[in-house]
């Protein structure tokens, strides 16, 4: 892994970010102690969990939304 400080960071970037793209870890330090660490990103995308399973094992709706919200207000008013 490449260390650079700070100073160096800001007046090299462009290099610092090739050294990244081409696989290379960089810690950044701020006087001799590493506050960052730049890393080439995953190519994967985030794999979600589907849904399906969860709407599925939901009992159905007995009666709709703007009901239920109805009822929920008139009971506070009163």
């Amino acid at each position: 892994m490449k260390e650079v400080s700070v100073r160096e960071m800001r007046e090299e970037l462009a290099r610092v970010l090739k050294l990244v793209e081409q696989g290379e870890d960089v810690s950044i330090l701020r006087r001799g102690r590493p506050v960052a660490r730049l890393t080439r990103p995953t190519m994967e995308a985030p794999k979600f969990r589907s849904r399906a399973e969860l709407r599925d094992s939901l009992p159905p709706m007995r009666e709709g939304a703007a009901s239920v919200v109805r009822k929920l207000r008139d009971a506070e008013r009163f």
